[in-house]
């Protein structure tokens, strides 16, 4: 049986998902306009005024907000409310110059912890349930967003935070946590640190976990189920949206929900702009409708992926984007041919082996040179050089047939390759280009 935080909304009619979008974004787009210095500049620039918003037809019509745009208006530039009425920051993981910083109001935090409310019900959460909340505290949205959506369900939280991974496993076996909530790579690392210490999937309380913040693929999410005996679903969000609950899974775990009474999504052609019809891989672009501290309108994610209105055997008749193929951002260029680091954790994951590798990039007499570092399990680590070159070119094999190029594995003992608490390192380019 399938359950709903907010049912009369989740599985509204389609007719009525529009009547709430076509009135909250001419709104919000007059809302913008007077507050927001720096978007009026855009529209005007474009020749757009909020009187061309009439509804959702509309939308077509307003110009894109990129990262470099919330660079620019750093700090301040793209906040629509005075700051005695904003209550919060986040902010991104930024790696290169300056962070993107997002304001809330209390209202904005409310919407939130909705979203994010929505999300653990629909992976099963009730109030009886123990919600362990391993995503980092701080900045970054993840732990501040599960834990909010964890107090509306009236789940008893545990807000472990990430790291300190064998108090993560006392709490999860002496309080029975029953949902664990953090990245997927945590999870599994989680997952084999458990099963070292002796712990069977059945042993495990747990039953559900709710994973994001990076792309993780099919082949990673079986293997988490199978090692911590639970079913893992998906969610995702971003800091400069609001943060996870933006879009989640439901028990069929075909694609996520977009909460589409607050979050309006489009998938564009990235080279030009284009609105793409429904099924279309591309860019996929967001325009928050109620957000008041921080609102966002055509915001361009870099992930790639596609949107579907099929329907889906849960009930909830919101718009369901599917699993992030990458960033367009996050792609690699290699020899000219598009990578993404997901077609490669699904070659090594689809032959046994656990997503823990590292990718490196670089350059040599003008030609990119591209080595995969992947960690052996403890069952396969040998010293047998026959057996390992064996295995090396299954999955040089696999590997050029699901990218199209030639790529050197290097077979590494297994705990070698650093583990992250938060976001995954996958990716070192060297590349001066």
């Amino acid at each position: 049986m399938e359950n709903y935080f907010q049912p009369e909304i989740e599985c509204a009619s389609l007719e009525k998902i529009r009547a709430v979008q076509n009135e909250k974004l001419p709104k919000q787009v007059k809302y913008v306009w007077d507050n927001v210095e720096y978007y009026r500049k855009k529209m005007q620039a474009k020749g757009v005024t909020p009187d061309d918003i009439k509804s959702i037809d509309d939308l077509h019509k307003l110009p894109f907000l990129m990262k470099d745009d919330l660079k620019a208006a750093y700090p301040y530039g793209l906040m629509a409310r005075p700051l005695k009425d904003c209550v919060r920051i986040h902010s991104t993981s930024g790696t290169t110059g300056k962070r993107v910083v997002a304001f809330y109001t209390q209202n904005d935090i409310d919407m939130w912890n909705e979203c994010c409310a929505r999300a653990i019900v629909a992976a099963g959460g009730t109030n009886e349930d123990v919600c362990q909340v391993s995503y980092g505290y701080g900045l970054f949205t993840g732990g501040a967003g599960l834990d909010g959506g964890s107090h509306k369900v009236g789940c008893l939280t545990i807000p472990a935070s990430s790291g300190n991974t064998e108090r993560q496993i006392m709490f999860i076996m002496d309080l029975q946590a029953t949902i664990l909530c953090c990245t997927p790579s945590y999870a599994a690392y989680l997952g084999e640190s458990m099963k070292e210490m002796g712990y069977k999937p059945e042993d495990i309380p747990l039953k559900a976990g709710i994973f994001g913040a990076e792309a993780w693929s099919e082949e990673m999410r079986r293997d988490i189920e199978k090692v911590l005996g639970i079913k893992a679903y998906d969610i995702y969000g971003l800091t400069e949206i609001s943060g996870p609950g933006v879009a989640f899974e439901c028990s069929e775990q075909h694609g996520m929900h977009i909460n589409e009474d607050h979050f309006i999504a489009e998938i564009i052609n990235p080279e030009t702009g284009e609105v793409l019809p429904e099924g279309t891989q591309g860019e996929l672009v967001f325009t928050s409708l109620d957000k008041e501290g921080f609102p966002l309108l055509r915001y361009r994610t870099r992930d790639i992926c596609t949107l579907t209105r099929e329907k889906c055997s849960c009930g909830r008749t919101h718009i369901r984007m599917s699993k992030p193929k990458g960033r367009s951002d996050d792609m690699l260029i290699i020899r000219g041919v598009n990578v993404f680091p997901s077609q490669i954790e699904t070659v090594l994951l689809n032959n046994g082996y656990a997503a823990n590798y590292q990718i490196v990039v670089d350059r040599v007499n003008n030609t990119d040179t591209f080595d995969i570092n992947v960690e052996m399990t403890p069952d396969m680590f040998t010293d047998n050089v026959g057996e390992i070159q064996s295995r090396k070119k299954v999955l040089e094999d696999g590997l050029k047939s699901m990218l199209g190029i030639k790529a050197k594995v290097n077979l590494v003992a297994p705990k070698t390759i650093a583990r992250s608490e938060g976001k995954a390192v996958r990716v070192i380019d060297k590349r001066k280009i």
